[in-house]
């Protein structure tokens, strides 16, 4: 990304497409984080609500719980262990959040930044399209776009090879957290404590499952992006070329014919037909618990 910059930094019309993916990256990001942080400060505050007991070791006839309900080896109800434990807590949930929210901006982040990459490689074939069709120059312009397109794809494989795996443990995950939160939100509506677990699922429900959509919407961008470099050259005036620049455009053509794209555990592709299932899979195993409780 570092050299992409630097290869552009004074090209202003090349630099256009990077810096609007950059602002996207940083709005994506800061809403990401914004929901993952939310999440936890609400499934925080709704062990904290207040709510009426009837336990006799506990004159008042009220108590708190904590965020995350432990078996402590101490007393935990008395000030000021049960702050502090809460408190602890509290950053605990936070942390994690935030660091779940910055994996999925990494992946927005790279996921936008090939797509700049993609953009610049078109606007450079319609470029050399239009102008250098019938000069010396067309080669060597149609080298450097054939070697930018290269580094996208072994940009694209590394990225492949950093989240597969963290994209299959999430999905997992999530379909189980999914399964069992949906199944806790259906089981606790109309009942008693039915208003604290909603404040402490249902944004913690939205960010797991927002989660979930961010790896297979990126997967499902990357490889829309990968197959628009192909329609690039078809649309470009390859009608006016020579013979054998036509079959140097169709080589460029087959390339981008495998399209680029995220596995989870080099199993299945990210997709937004695989966010469908998890969904699909989660609403049946929801019913499934629902009828069994």
């Amino acid at each position: 990304m570092n050299e992409d910059w630097r290869e552009y930094i004074t090209a202003s019309s090349r630099m256009y497409p990077m810096i609007i993916y950059a602002n996207l990256s940083r709005r994506y990001s800061n809403i990401l984080m914004s929901i993952n942080a939310s999440a936890a400060v609400f499934y925080a505050l709704g062990g904290l609500v207040r709510r009426s007991t009837k336990n006799e070791d506990d004159p008042r006839g009220t108590r708190f719980d904590l965020p995350v309900k432990m078996e402590l080896p101490f007393e935990v109800n008395e000030s000021p262990i049960f702050e502090i434990t809460a408190i602890v807590q509290f950053l605990h949930e936070l942390s994690l959040s935030s660091l779940v929210a910055m994996i999925n901006s990494l992946v927005v982040t790279l996921i936008l930044h090939v797509s700049g990459q993609i953009d610049i490689i078109r606007q450079g074939l319609t470029q050399v399209s239009s102008k250098s069709y019938q000069s010396s120059s067309f080669l060597p312009e149609i080298k450097v776009l054939i070697l930018k397109h290269q580094r996208i794809i072994s940009l694209s494989d590394n990225i492949e090879d950093l989240f597969s795996w963290i994209a299959l443990m999430q999905f997992l995950s999530n379909t189980l957290v999914i399964c069992c939160l949906g199944c806790m939100i259906i089981i606790t509506i109309g009942s008693n404590q039915g208003a604290i677990i909603l404040t402490k699922s249902i944004l913690f429900y939205v960010a797991i499952t927002l989660e979930a959509f961010v790896f297979c919407f990126a997967g499902e961008y990357l490889s829309a992006k990968s197959k628009s470099i192909a329609d690039a050259v078809y649309e470009s005036v390859w009608y006016n070329m020579t013979p054998s620049q036509c079959r140097t455009l169709l080589l460029v053509i087959v390339r981008s014919q495998k399209r680029l794209t995220i596995t989870a555990g080099k199993v299945i592709d990210l997709s937004l037909e695989g966010f469908t299932s998890v969904m699909k899979a989660s609403a049946s195993y929801i019913s499934v618990l629902h009828a069994m409780y």
